[in-house]
This record gives C-alpha cells, structure tokens and sequence, in this order.
C-alpha cells in the first residue's frame, strides 16, 4: 500500500537512550486489555497500568519513537524570504501570542507533525496529523514542568499520540489529553490558531516570522507523502466505526462551544461563505476562504486544489452580536454598521475599524476523526 510505504519511509529512530527508571504501578499492566499491537520496547518510564484507554485501541503506525522527528531547535525567516519558496496558497498554521506571530508551513509539518517551541515565555507545541488532517497548537507547560514532546510512532482513531520526555505518558494530540503514563488525565492548555494561505499570513504580518526549512534533517519539504489521502473512503489504519452523515475526509470546521461539540462541512461552507449561528449560549459566525491548497491531495502541496479554510469566531462585540454578510466582491461586512472584516476576526475598515473578534478553539478536521472522538456532534445542516 502507497500511503503504509510511505509512512514507513519517514522513519529514522532519534530517540537516543533512556534510563531505565519505570515501574509499572500494577502487577500485569496488560491484563484484560486486549491484543497489544505497538512495540514495548522503547517505553522503559511509561506506567501503562494508568490509563484512560484500553491500551488495545492503539497500534503502531509504522515508525518507531521520534522516527518522524519533531523540531526541537526551530529556526525562522522573514516574510520576505519565506516567499522565495512558499506561495500564496500555502497552508501555514497561525500562532499570535505575546505580540508575536508566527506561521509554520504545513510544507514543514507534514513530515515533522511537532514542533517545539517558545513564543515569549510560553512555550507550545505546534502539531499536525496528516491523518486526520488536524493542526492544533497546545502549552507545554504542566504543573511548571515544559515539556519536550515526541512522535511516538503510535495511532489511536488514526490520530498521533505524542509522548513527553519527563515520563515517557502518551498525550493523544486530537484532544490534548494525556492517556496512558503518569499524566494521565492531564490536559494540555489549547492555544489559539488558525489555518490559512501564506500569502493571507504575509499581507496581515508583514514583520511575522516564518518557520524555516532550515532543520537539521533532509526531507523534501514541499511534497505530499500522503498523495491522494483526502479523498479517500478508507481513513488508513483506522477501525472504529465511520459516521455516515459525512464522507470520511469531509473537511469539517470543528468544536466546542459552550460545552456543545459542533462541526460546520466545507461542502456547506464554500457554498455559503458566512455562517450565523448560535451554539449553546453564544452567537458564533463560521467564516469560510478560499485560495488555500489541501497539504493532503497531489504529490506537490502548492499544484493541490483549492480547499480554503475556515475559523469560527464568537460574534458578541461590546454588548451586541453582529451579523455577517457576504458581499458580491468576497468581501465580509457586519450588518450592523457595514464594516469589513476580514479572515482574521478583524475589521479593516468602517466604523469598527480596529475591533477584532474572539476567535474560537474550532479548528478544521476530517469528518471521520473528529466524529470518533466526538461522536454526539451537531452537524449544521443535517
């Protein structure tokens, strides 16, 4: 199989040595926990007798820990020269924090997943999973402790599980929350980001910094190891049951508002381009873009189609919810007082000039991941 080649290829073993300190806090950690499908071997501090999951749920996906490197010493570039190989279309992920705003280039992550970083004084995990298609952006910080965070080689729901180098636990990247190992039941703190074309990033952050491809290792970045994964009916390596009220790879805006899970399809998204909408309590507008090319179709990222991007924002300004519109041009105004606004949550001109939205912590998924581990969302339109 094209794509279990490809998996197998990233793999280079980077772990180095551990000491051999764990002890298991149960007698036989793996009693009644069904057929084990990931090696031991490498996992000497990992406690699997806490778990908040049935180890059987996860098998190995091919490489061995940190056999997809994460960065751990991230350099960057300027606008300017992150232009001389990224175009407009390119897929970055977003960060702005402690007045810094950085992007990093699914190009990168696609064969990274993970990068270590520092923006300030807060240190965060940029992670990507190609199988699902998720980009989420978490604080390192635990209990004072900053983490390091690895690859560990291994999927639940196809999705990552990373692991961190203080106890060896397993974190499932989809949620933030750590599954096996001494943090288990510990969530990471969410940080906020987005999705969006490079050339979206450069035109809103002139000054922002651009992670580089300058990162010690050999890969082709730029191509698609995964070419022709989201348009698959058949998630790989993926064995729960598959929601039918959306194709498997349906990218879908996703989650969690006011204690509601929620998804808004792409396929309803660039039909409409604004969504008004309220979730439990609170006024929300999903706001769609395009000229953003999936990081998961073609060979090459940058010749993939046109999937755009979407963020969800809550639409309560100062005491009043706005209400979004679409003009003829593509550009987005509020009813209200006629301001454009744009992909960012921020008006640029009018009369609210300078406000920006709250964005929240929805990001785009596929349609199968997201439903597994939230299986009781509202699907707009459905």
């Amino acid at each position: 199989m094209r794509l279990l080649v490809a998996i197998v290829l990233l793999g280079v073993l980077v772990i180095g040595s551990v000491p051999v300190m764990a002890q298991n806090s149960c007698d036989d950690p793996f009693a009644g926990q069904g057929t084990i499908r990931f090696p031991t071997r490498y996992w000497e501090r990992t406690d699997f007798c806490l778990r908040s999951v049935v180890l059987g749920e996860i098998l190995s996906g091919g490489p061995p820990p940190d056999g997809i490197p994460p960065i751990d010493n991230p350099t960057f570039e300027s606008v300017d020269a992150a232009g001389a190989w990224l175009q407009p279309q390119s897929p970055v992920i977003v960060v702005e924090l402690n007045e810094i705003a950085r992007a990093y280039p699914l190009a990168i992550l696609t064969w990274h997943e993970i990068v270590n970083d520092v923006l300030g004084d807060t240190p965060i995990a940029v992670t990507f999973c190609p199988l699902c298609n998720s980009s989420l952006v978490f604080n390192r910080l635990v209990d004072g402790v900053t983490l390091r965070f690895g690859v560990s080689g291994n999927l639940r729901n196809s999705d990552l599980i990373m692991w961190d180098d203080a106890t060896q636990s397993w974190w499932q990247q989809f949620t933030g929350e750590a599954i096996v190992g001494t943090y288990t039941g510990t969530q990471l703190e969410l940080i906020a980001s987005q999705v969006v074309g490079f050339g979206d990033f450069a035109a809103r952050f002139p000054a922002g910094e651009v992670l580089s491809r300058d990162t010690g290792v050999n890969r082709s970045y730029g191509s698609n190891p995964y070419s022709g994964y989201d348009s698959t009916s058949d998630p790989f390596l993926f064995e729960g049951e598959l929601d039918t009220r959306l194709p498997p790879t349906e990218r879908v805006l996703a989650g969690i508002v006011d204690g509601v899970a929620v998804a808004y399809p792409f396929s309803v998204l660039t039909e409409v381009g604004i969504i008004n909408d309220t979730v439990g309590g609170r006024d929300v507008v999903a706001l769609w873009q395009g000229g953003v090319a999936s990081a998961l179709d073609r060979s090459s990222i940058d010749d993939s189609r046109d999937v755009g991007t979407a963020a969800l924002f809550v639409r309560e300004l100062d005491g009043r919810s706005l209400t979004f519109v679409q003009a003829d041009d593509g550009t987005i105004r509020d009813e209200q007082t006629n301001s454009t606004w744009n992909v960012f949550g921020e008006a640029v001109e009018g009369e609210l000039a300078g406000a920006r939205l709250q964005l929240t912590f929805a990001a785009p998924h596929f349609w199968f991941a997201w439903a597994a581990f939230r299986p009781e969302t509202l699907v707009y339109g459905l």
